[in-house]
């Protein structure tokens, strides 16, 4: 419940933030937190039967919920970076937005443990599979802060949709992995 909390305050302060700033890191990074409260929910929907049959049936479709959610993530991150790399576009500065950053990044990192340390008490691939979503929540406020900040400081436009493609294959690779039902083990 508390990912829910903290992924929809992330995703409320990101996408506005990164709408205005025009940065598609920024506003991707909301996104992505948008896809962590749907990624909880199914994780939560999956427990929602003690029935060890009807468990491990809804933790295999919230995996691939999981997946579906990571895929499509990547699929948005890598259009929207290479079209704001073909346009030139160039975000504002938003010390606002780095400071949403820099907050979740810290709040992510400690979800995705807590959340680990769950997963191996009840021996669900599917909250493992959501850990790996708060841990790509950090990566990319991580990845989305460097990018904003190179572009503040150096005044490099194409650093913030750069910044958003280095996480595209990450993502694809652990999405595919949710939706063929594999526990997500890189990392």
């Amino acid at each position: 419940m508390l990912s829910i909390v903290i992924a929809t305050l992330e995703a409320a302060l990101a996408i506005p933030a990164g709408l205005v700033a025009g940065s598609i890191a920024l506003f991707g990074f909301g996104l992505d937190s948008l896809i962590e409260v749907g990624s909880a929910a199914a994780v939560l929907w999956g427990f929602s039967h003690a029935g060890d049959e009807r468990r491990e049936r809804r933790e295999r479709l919230s995996l691939r919920v999981v997946g579906a959610l990571l895929l499509a993530l990547a699929a948005y991150i890598g259009i929207e970076s290479i079209l704001s790399l073909v346009r030139h576009a160039q975000p504002a500065r938003t010390i606002f937005g780095m400071a949403v950053l820099v907050v979740s990044f810290g709040a992510m990192v400690w979800l995705r443990g807590a959340k680990r340390a769950a997963a191996a008490d009840l021996g669900s691939d599917a909250l493992l599979a959501d850990s790996k979503q708060s841990e790509f929540c950090a990566y990319l406020s991580a990845v989305a802060l460097v990018g904003l900040a190179l572009n503040a400081a150096a005044g490099w436009w194409w650093a913030d949709p750069a910044a958003a493609l280095v996480m595209v294959p990450i993502i694809i690779r652990e999405g595919i992995e949710a939706v063929q039902g594999k526990a997500c083990v890189h990392g």
